[in-house]
């Protein structure tokens, strides 16, 4: 099976994708954040790298979800079907051109036409992680990576807004696989044990059911 995560900045999805690949014995498949070279002067100067940053993740989630396609159980904590949502985002803030926009998006198509002719098609299951904005926020602080920090950065407020109100229409415009939604406020996997496993068995009732709709 190939399981894909998605949910906005500090929703909790390396959390879960950890607690799944070993509730599932499968490889996990993290987003490329800690080494990457671009993301520091993003923060910085959102116009100018907006580009560059999403060609990198771009880049990093094909090669990610390629790897993925090609054993039989997998886990990605954030996957190439959630990149175009970012760049739009940049370019309703003006941080990127129609050009980028558009050059963007051809590349993002051509990457997925590509995706078609691997062994698995799409992946088995997507799990949404929602949560609210102040739990967005309150977990952003906890994690403590210095430049999503909105302390010294005022304008990263509007942006956490802008981006925690595009998912749920993202969520219900996803077609590309089965897919489910966690309240992660309600069921705060992330510090506690009892949750946690409420959600690995909600997510373990969920894939027999996509099993028994297989045979």
């Amino acid at each position: 099976m190939l399981i894909v995560l998605a949910g906005t900045i500090g929703a909790g999805k390396s959390s879960l994708a950890k607690a799944l690949g070993e509730h599932l014995g499968t490889d996990v498949f993290y987003e490329s954040v800690e080494n990457n070279p671009v993301l520091d002067l993003y923060y910085e100067n959102p116009k100018q790298y907006a580009f560059l940053l999403q060609i990198y993740f771009l880049n990093k989630r094909f090669e990610s979800i390629k790897a993925a396609y090609k054993d039989d159980n997998n886990v990605l904590d954030r996957s190439i079907f959630e990149d175009e949502l970012f760049l739009t985002l940049n370019y309703k803030q003006g941080n990127v051109t129609k050009t980028e926009l558009d050059i963007y998006k051809e590349l993002l198509n051509n990457m997925m036409e590509e995706l078609d002719g691997m062994p698995k098609k799409r992946p088995d299951l997507l799990i949404y992680i929602d949560v609210t904005f102040d739990k967005m926020l309150e977990r952003i602080e906890k994690r403590g990576r210095s430049f999503e920090q909105i302390d010294g950065n005022p304008d990263l407020h509007s942006y956490y807004q802008l981006v925690h109100a595009e998912y749920p229409q993202w969520y219900d415009n996803y077609d590309f696989s089965p897919k489910m939604r966690i309240l992660g406020d309600e069921l705060d996997f992330v510090n506690s044990e009892k949750d946690l496993q409420t959600v690995l068995a909600m997510i373990d009732e969920q894939l027999a059911v996509l099993d028994l709709q297989k045979k």
